[in-house]
């Protein structure tokens, strides 16, 4: 240590200090960089697009209807006040200045697994790698308030029916961790449960915590009908909240889910201002009933899915929180009541079935969206969730997705990361006007409930849907390996459909065990309490009797359904259309041992026809075609000969527009006088001046780039009698 001396820092510890001074940094200059403008660089760019026009070239549309720009800077931020605020502050810049730090994102995984004992497993397994929430899927009969032993198909989900079955499912688990569990159209039924739990395994109530929520609104517009009266359902809401007072728990009750409305096909305007209007409906609804907006707001949470378009949907989240914010104000509501819970989770809607190693990455850039655009948790679907039910490995996959954000990309450190973002900024406010515009018009127009009897609501997100299948239909959207570079050779993931009648059996014996083992006379005394009372205190007396999830339900629903009927949105995925044609032409070749065969009309060497016999594959591979290929001819006889001797359903000429005037007459003659009944195709849009002669030569039709390849693909199946 001859050139360095030893000093104790401020802490007392001791450190090496250079006995000779620092050599300066350079000063950097930054002269060697002009400064530009927005005028030089559009120059540059109208230069590059060599006469394509920059305004149809550089902007973009989107579903939202919200033009991007190409480029943002400074000046688009200028006039906005939210973006100056320092990180942390609500409600554009997070929920805190700590962020995640403070209280990371929750990580809630969902176990779906029928049998209480096997989920039990699944939600300790899930919490042993990286989960923190306890996150449920209740099957079908559950969430419709009714017992393992009712009539009716069985479906993927949790069974609960009982104070056993609640108790096998989750044993102390709530003391420990948070809930998040959408219990159906009124949670009172299994809350009551909880509570008899709670009670016979000690767990104090106040450490309840996460949310056992529902949302009567969003399931009438799901599923077109409710069991009770909705009059009915906001008295039940108003019970949950009541009881969470009494019981002096923190637990969520109320579960505004927009993803009802994305899983149709919303927009994300759609999602959010409609979500935002039920919010709206329900806070009036329980206000009648005795709830303020500030108890409102800390029994709420708003789910809403996260799509596949990354900055629209990281401002979709931060426009939520700036929605909210305003709505809770407008009632009355402080700080604290306009801070709104987001839970996201990423979308079915974008899942596919075919290709669906694919949906990693898929759920990855949806998963980042919504950690960027701070939401307070966070669910990753599984890959393999279009096509059978979650294995272990695809489980591992999409939990390991938020444990590499949280610990791998150090995610848990900034907060609002997306602030400052010239971009992300502006499309923030940008959309949360747009929302605040279509939230308005609900308004207006009576409300949310009012416009979905009117059927107002549905009508915009099926309009929307059919824009999307539309614009998927045309390739303008693309789906990779189902619309676009589709794998032939692809084998789907095996799995075992589950034995579900063995497991109906399984759990009609489990319910008629429980009814067995209890005493009749106090579960009747206190159902017939239930059903004149109709509180959170009765319900749990009633459940710690031993009286079902569905005798609860039933006690509850007292008259009935007031007959109110709607239009439902049921659920949807994007690719869908293509995957039921794919799976047409699939079983057709698995009945009949044929296909239709597109015989490729190569003309001249591999580097002439490549391209666009390249192009014509891929299209023809997306409905699982069988593709005759060649190296190309080098005369119209030999590819005629060729053609009418493959026995190909059509022949698609393929080559380029300077050799088309001169291939194209003399070859598709040539293939109809050998061979009448063959389409005849060609690969790219004609120029004008030769179209006509095409036709009259034979051509059918053309396949380009603008050809709708669904409504195309659909044609020859019809054609080739696949139905």
């Amino acid at each position: 240590m001859s050139n360095e001396k030893v000093r104790q820092s401020e802490d007392g510890h001791h450190c090496a200090e250079s006995a000779s001074a620092p050599m300066p940094l350079p000063e950097v200059d930054f002269g060697e960089f002009a400064p530009s403008s927005y005028e030089a660089w559009k120059e540059a760019a109208v230069a590059a697009l060599k006469g394509a026009p920059f305004e149809k070239s550089m902007f973009t549309s989107t579903y939202e209807g919200i033009t991007l720009n190409p480029l943002y800077t400074n000046a688009d931020t200028r006039d906005l006040e939210a973006p100056r605020a320092f990180p942390g502050a609500y409600p554009l810049r997070g929920a805190s200045a700590s962020g995640n730090l403070r209280r990371p994102w929750e990580v809630a995984q969902f176990c779906d697994e029928t049998l209480p004992e096997e989920a039990h497993k699944a939600i300790v397994h899930e919490l042993d790698r990286g989960a923190s929430t306890v996150a449920l899927v209740l099957d079908r009969r559950t969430l419709e308030g009714l017992d393992a032993d009712a009539e009716g198909a069985v479906a993927a989900g949790v069974s609960v029916s009982s104070l056993e079955d609640l108790e096998a499912l989750l044993e102390d688990l709530p003391g420990r961790h948070p809930l998040y569990i959408h219990a159906g159209v009124s949670a009172l039924p299994f809350l009551a449960l909880l509570d008899a739990l709670a009670a016979k395994r000690k767990i104090p109530f106040g450490e309840l915590t996460g949310c056992v929520g529902a949302d009567p609104l969003a399931a009438l517009l799901e599923r077109g009908a409710l069991p009770a009266s909705l009059a009915a359902l906001f008295d039940e809401m108003t019970q949950t909240i009541v009881w969470a007072r009494e019981r002096k728990t923190p637990l969520r009750t109320i579960l505004i889910r927009g993803s009802v409305l994305h899983n149709g096909g919303a927009s994300a305007v759609q999602e959010v201002a409609y979500a935002m209007t039920a919010a709206i409906e329900t806070l009036r609804a329980l206000q009648e009933r005795g709830i303020d907006v500030a108890e409102f707001s800390r029994r709420l949470r708003f789910e809403f899915s996260l799509g596949s378009n990354f900055f629209m949907e990281v401002a979709k989240i931060r426009a939520a929180r700036c929605v909210w914010a305003r709505i809770a104000s407008s009632f009355g509501g402080d700080g604290e009541a306009q801070r709104a819970e987001i839970f996201g989770r990423t979308s079915l809607f974008t899942k596919t079935v075919y290709d669906p190693y694919v949906n990693m990455l898929r759920n990855t850039t949806e998963a980042f969206s919504g950690v960027v655009g701070g939401v307070d948790g966070l669910t990753v679907g599984c890959f393999d969730e279009a096509l059978r039910p979650g294995s272990e490995f695809s489980r591992r996959v999409a939990r390991n997705a938020q444990v590499m954000l949280r610990k791998e990309f150090n995610l848990l450190q900034p907060t609002d990361p997306a602030g400052g973002s010239w971009y992300v900024e502006r499309l923030t406010d940008e959309l949360a006007r747009k929302v605040w515009e279509a939230l308005q018009k609900v308004e207006a127009e009576g409300g949310f409930l009012k416009g979905v009897c009117e059927g107002a609501i549905q009508h915009d997100v099926q309009a929307m849907l059919q824009q999307r299948f539309k614009r998927l239909a045309q390739r303008s959207d693309r789906a990779v390996g189902t619309n676009m570079y589709p794998n032939p050779a692809e084998s789907l993931p095996e799995f075992a459909e589950p034995d579900w009648a063995a497991l109906r059996a399984v759990r009609t014996e489990a319910v008629r065990r429980h009814r067995a083992s209890r005493d009749e006379g106090a579960v009747k005394r206190t159902l017939e309490v239930l059903a004149s009372a109709r509180t959170g205190a009765a319900a749990s007396a009633a459940a710690a009797a031993g009286a079902t999830l569905g005798e609860l339900r039933s006690a509850l629903n007292g008259a009935g359904s007031d007959g109110l009927s709607v239009e439902p949105v049921p659920p949807h995925r994007w690719t869908e259309q293509y995957e039921a044609m794919r799976r047409r032409t699939e079983a057709f070749v698995a009945e009949k041992g044929d296909n239709f065969k597109v015989f490729l009309a190569n003309m001249g060497p591999i580097p002439q026809h490549k391209a666009r016999a390249d192009f014509i594959s891929s299209f023809m591979e997306v409905a699982a075609f069988e593709i005759l290929r060649n190296d190309g001819f080098a005369t119209t006889e030999e590819c005629a000969a060729a053609a009418a001797a493959s026995g190909a359903d059509i022949a698609v000429i393929c080559s380029t527009d300077a050799t088309y005037p001169e291939l194209v007459p003399p070859l598709a003659r040539a293939i109809k006088e050998k061979r009448p009944g063959m389409g005849v195709y060609l690969a790219g849009a004609p120029a004008a001046e030769c179209k006509d002669a095409y036709l009259e030569a034979g051509v059918d039709d053309f396949i380009s780039v603008r050809s709708n390849c669904l409504e195309t693909l659909t044609g020859f199946q019809r054609a080739k009698g696949m139905f």
